[in-house]
């Protein structure tokens, strides 16, 4: 691969003896071509890992770990910060004085984004789509971008869903007009930094989560396990193409398994393929990954994107309740539900052990108050 990148072989040594043999890309090489991207300092790194000690006795294995990248440190945290280190210094290497980009309404990756733009000095637009009810003073993340001073812009959409698609793009590129008319440069990029649209031409979304899976085994290893999988919500597919193309590259025994929160199956596996692809050209590393090794499970978005519901309160109230940890109602609760029920129907063994990557977004707890309430009496 590459000519330079080689195989080698690690293991996890624990009194004098070898704990299990893995096939690994070189890791330092990997390492010293995102050191050359430009970027932004914006996280806290690593973010905490612990082990969910009670929740797994209390499930009976397999032994549960969370991996914290809701501390991310920036505004109040979440993926999106390792993202946007690279978009940001991007947007600066541009020349740009804005950024323009879209989401649903109380999207963290907007507000993170407007954070973002705070630190470097430049002015945030936000296209923010009407994708569910919920109370129309501002709250939440709307909250938080008004006190950041964002250029918000509401559109309608359709209920449940999550905008992905050319319509999205085509609002975003006409915030964008405005703001050239108005004298300014602005930088567009899609929703969750995933795929490369707009001014961003590089999938620098799933770089910062190739870094983070990375990072991720460096703790595992110095924990002494290799995780049998990485569990996560996925959204727009950068978070989860970077993940994949790491556990490729590095740990190819790591099952990297996305819980859609959006979309169906069929047409999201097409986003992450495409950002795989675009992964794969950068880095000038093939993953040769099967198709079945792109793992978007539909089977719990419920009632639609940010829809909460019963099962969603259930598992907020359980984590919190065990474990003492926070899962957001649009995200990582419908993950943490689709691990919990695969973990039931067998489809991990009791012996493995998952990290769960709590990406963020809970702030979406509080313009969801009274819903959650509702299903608590």
């Amino acid at each position: 691969m590459n000519g330079g990148y080689k195989c080698i072989q690690t293991g996890l040594i624990k009194n004098g003896k070898t704990k299990g043999i893995q096939m690994n890309f070189e890791r330092d090489e990997i390492n010293k071509i995102i050191a050359g991207f430009d970027r932004v300092t914006l996280v806290l790194r690593p973010t905490p890992m612990r082990k969910l000690a009670r929740l797994s006795a209390e499930l009976g294995g397999p032994e549960i770990w969370i991996k914290r990248d809701d501390l991310t440190g920036l505004a109040l945290g979440g993926n999106k910060s390792r993202k946007l280190e690279f978009i940001i210094a991007d947007a600066l290497a541009k020349k740009c004085d804005t950024v323009v980009t879209w989401g649903a309404v109380q999207s963290n990756w907007t507000m993170q984004t407007a954070a973002a733009c705070a630190v470097a000095g430049l002015h945030p637009v936000l296209v923010l789509f009407k994708k569910y009810e919920l109370p129309p003073e501002p709250d939440g993340n709307v909250l938080l971008e008004r006190l950041l001073g964002a250029d918000i812009r509401f559109r309608d959409a359709d209920k449940g869903k999550m905008i992905t698609d050319a319509s999205a793009l085509a609002a975003a590129e006409e915030a964008a007009a405005e703001i050239r008319t108005a004298g300014r440069k602005p930088y567009v990029v899609s929703v969750g930094g995933s795929v490369p649209v707009g001014d961003m031409e590089r999938p620098l979304g799933a770089v910062a989560y190739l870094e983070a899976f990375l990072e991720l085994t460096e703790q595992t290893a110095a924990l002494e396990f290799r995780p049998d999988a990485v569990v996560f919500a996925t959204g727009s597919g950068g978070t989860q193409a970077g993940l994949l193309c790491g556990a490729k590259w590095t740990s190819p025994e790591t099952k990297v398994v996305g819980i859609n929160v959006s979309d169906p199956t069929g047409p999201f596996t097409e986003i992450v393929r495409t950002v795989v692809a675009g992964m794969e050209r950068l880095m000038d590393m093939p993953t040769e990954a099967r198709p079945e090794e792109i793992i978007c499970l539909d089977d719990y978005l419920q009632d639609g994107y940010g829809i909460v519901n019963r099962g969603v309160t259930d598992v907020i109230r359980r984590v919190f309740r065990t474990e003492g940890i926070v899962l957001d109602p649009v995200y990582t609760s419908k993950a943490f539900l689709g691990m919990l029920d695969l973990i039931e129907k067998g489809y991990f063994k009791k012996t493995d052990k998952i990290v769960f990557l709590h990406t963020g977004g809970t702030t979406a707890l509080f313009p969801n108050k009274r819903t959650l309430v509702g299903f608590c009496d």
